[in-house]
């Protein structure tokens, strides 16, 4: 005998549910049979769920059901675990098989007739499913009411909803999920995006600490060769090496759905490295692995390790994946853990530690003069010294260009390599096209190499190309959220664009960020100027000076301000006496020029513009962007000066 249902019209008040797969039609467009598997997946986890809150299956639309519930408080308490469900089935699988609901529920009068139903319940129930975002639930106002204060849910009016074909006004709630703050959803964290944690030195030892940073340092690089990897730079993981945040939190921070924590345990030529990898949503174990190995073998682990992480996240491996991640850079054990040394001491990024990393870098290229590596260290060295005021730029470049030839002698596929190059040929030999070359190059063997996105912005900008630079420093910013030097280049690219306004409040999150970054300050006072805020300038060149015991410099900057306010002769006394003790602390004469430029001292100005460019100071790749130059850009000195350093097509 047939049920009721099916042989008669009968009407009634119910909850009507309608659901679907957002992109499921796209997915079926792309592979059939994945989306098939897909689907069939979606329905085993539905209908338990449903018959558990007495729904009633009405029909199925391809990926769409369609419900009815004997109460509005059945149907959302459905919703809401179909949701979670589907969110829990939805971190275990690899991004091509993610399939996300979208739920409307509406409360009315509906008819059966022939095993269907109809009615106003069914019309606004689909017109109220298309508005909830991906993974989440709608409902309409009569449902509120039947269900406020009955559930644990939080709901959302949205403002004045406009339904298809609907005359009437329906009121139209969000019902807020678990993972949900505020009314606003979570970033959904993408799997792929990985931030290896610090790894911890449990050595007996507590000296083998450069050992365990390197071994996070080398894994990260080993992990940004994997071309389906979004891989977190070093300076932003290394910020929670004594955090005490758990890996949910770090998760959202960094907006990495994947983590890497782990430990590194050297006794003489024995290692012991313990990997795990954690889902960062629901902070459950991906991988968990020891390896226990002597030193000569270490590449070996870290290829292992990458390989077993690709596999873990189902990120095929191109053979081009494969090649990076086999190759061995030394055979030395002794060359490897001196530059490791090197790397440790290059990441303090001081006059000291640029010193210590030199020695350590020449030990391991004389312990193996094929470690191509090595070299680059020695270059990137000898250009951070040169570019931070630490040594004198044309006796250090020439030995960075040295060191990185060589480099790319016994490697020519290293990103690193290329990227030094390419600083070389911009701020030394002035040759702008063959450094983009350069530039470009690095980042086609390393897409997630933060440092090579930050320094290309630095040529673009330079060229006022202001747009490509931006999208080069928000790559850079994506890879290495929580680096000062990056954050505040993003600064710096908002104020050479004129955006003084949105300068100033990057350089304030920044010092957020580390309220001692130097750096910081002594951009942020120019930011200021162009605003006439000459007050906060001042302060601004006060805590600098504090914070770099740079005196020199702090009364070069002040001199800046003076003369930008008017105060001429308090400005030409204060650079009277920095010109004379330029060597006290390698003033960059470009700086000193535009200082002149502010007085009107048109000649002087120009003095020391050449004196800049004859020295190499790097500050001199900034002469096409300056805006205290202005008044001078048609002065034929000015011209030569740009097409000497190769800028001159980027004149306006």
């Amino acid at each position: 005998m047939q049920d009721a249902k099916n042989n008669r019209e009968e009407r009634k008040l119910a909850a009507i549910m309608l659901s679907d797969l957002v992109g499921f039609t796209s997915m079926a467009q792309v592979d059939e049979a994945l989306a098939m598997k897909v689907l069939s997946e979606h329905h085993k986890m539905v209908r338990p769920i449903l018959q558990k809150h007495s729904g009633w299956e009405v029909k199925t639309m391809g990926d769409s059901f369609l419900i009815e519930f004997p109460s509005a408080l059945d149907a959302v308490r459905c919703a809401t675990e179909l949701q979670e469900e589907s969110r829990r089935l939805n971190s275990s699988r690899s991004p091509e098989t993610v399939a996300m609901m979208r739920i409307g529920i509406h409360v009315g009068d509906v008819i059966h007739s022939g095993g269907d139903i109809y009615g106003d319940a069914v019309n606004i129930s689909s017109r109220i499913e298309p508005l909830a975002r991906p993974g989440g639930i709608c409902i309409s106002g009569q449902t509120f009411d039947q269900v406020r204060n009955k559930v644990d849910s939080r709901f959302v009016k949205m403002e004045a909803p406009k339904l298809k074909n609907v005359n009437l006004p329906i009121e139209v709630y969000t019902v807020e999920m678990s993972w949900e703050v505020k009314g606003e959803a979570k970033e959904e964290l993408d799997r792929h995006r990985v931030a290896i944690l610090p790894l911890k030195n449990i050595s007996p030892d507590p000296n083998d600490e450069y050992f365990a940073d390197g071994m996070t340092e080398e894994l990260i690089a080993a992990l940004s060769g994997i071309s389906g990897l979004t891989v977190i730079a070093r300076t932003s993981v290394m910020r929670y090496k004594s955090a005490a945040k758990g890996v949910a939190e770090i998760g959202r921070e960094l907006r990495a759905g994947t983590l890497v924590e782990g430990s590194v345990r050297k006794v003489g030529s024995k290692v012991r490295i313990s990997i795990q990898l954690v889902d960062a949503s629901n902070e459950g174990y991906l991988l968990a692995s020891n390896y226990d190995r002597d030193l000569n073998d270490i590449f070996a682990v870290q290829s292992e390790i990458a390989q077993r992480v690709a596999e873990a996240l189902t990120v095929k491996l191109l053979e081009s994946d494969r090649q990076k991640l086999t190759k061995v850079p030394t055979g030395s054990a002794e060359a490897h853990t001196l530059y490791l040394k090197g790397r440790y001491y290059w990441n303090l990024r001081s006059r000291e530690g640029l010193q210590r990393a030199i020695e350590y870098f020449n030990l391991a290229v004389e312990q193996d003069q094929g470690f191509a590596a090595g070299y680059s260290g020695l270059a990137e060295c000898h250009i951070v010294m040169a570019r931070n005021g630490h040594s004198d730029p044309a006796t250090s470049y020439p030995k960075a260009k040295e060191q990185v030839l060589k480099a790319l002698e016994l490697d020519p596929n290293s990103a690193e390599a290329h990227a030094a190059l390419a600083n070389i040929l911009a701020y030394y030999d002035h040759q702008q096209g063959a450094s983009e070359s350069e530039f470009r190059k690095a980042l086609e063997l390393n897409p997630n190499y933060a440092s090579a996105h930050q320094w290309f912005w630095h040529l673009l900008c330079q060229q006022r190309r202001f747009d490509e630079g931006f999208a080069e420093i928000r790559r850079a910013m994506e890879l290495d959220p929580l680096s000062r030097a990056i954050n505040e280049n993003f600064a710096g690219c908002l104020y050479y664009a004129g955006e003084f306004d949105a300068a100033i409040t990057q350089y304030k999150k920044l010092l957020e960020l580390d309220p001692n970054w130097g750096d910081a300050y002594r951009s942020l006072f120019r930011s200021y100027l162009r605003k006439t805020m000459y007050d906060d300038a001042l302060a601004a060149v006060e805590t600098y000076g504090l914070l770099s015991k740079k005196p020199f410099e702090t009364m070069l900057l002040n001199a800046y301000v003076y003369a930008s306010k008017g105060e001429r002769e308090k400005a030409r006394r204060l650079l009277a006496e920095v010109e004379g003790n330029l060597r006290q602390e390698l003033i960059s004469p470009f700086q000193i020029g535009l200082v002149h430029f502010l007085l009107g001292e048109v000649d002087s100005g120009f003095e020391w513009l050449e004196r800049a460019f004859n020295e190499r100071d790097p500050w001199i790749m900034w002469l096409n962007v300056e805006f205290e130059l202005e008044g001078v850009r048609a002065d034929p000195r000015f011209l030569s000066l740009l097409e000497r350093v190769g800028l001159r097509e980027g004149g306006r």
